[in-house]
């Protein structure tokens, strides 16, 4: 069985090397649309974490608010006991 020539060789890879451009091309555009999405996530869970921080120091500063009122009471009724 004979080799095919170099020259048939070599165009055969060449045609195989000029539809890697397209492949890379379109494997280009998928990750930008990937790299966009995680971007959106990104923003979005940013949003997500600073509502969730603000409810928190809401609740923080109620708690602490209740406390210091329930401790005054406490020291307070304790004082005027004896």
């Amino acid at each position: 069985m004979a080799e095919p020539a170099l020259e048939e060789r070599v165009a055969r890879l060449e045609g195989k090397t000029e539809s890697f451009d397209a492949r890379f091309d379109g494997i280009d555009r998928r990750l930008d649309a990937l790299d966009q999405k995680v971007d959106r996530f990104r923003e979005e869970l940013g949003c997500r974490i600073d509502a969730l921080d603000q409810k928190i120091d809401r609740n923080f500063q109620w708690t602490t608010g209740i406390n210091v009122v329930l401790w005054s009471t406490i020291l307070v009724a304790l004082f005027f006991r004896t």
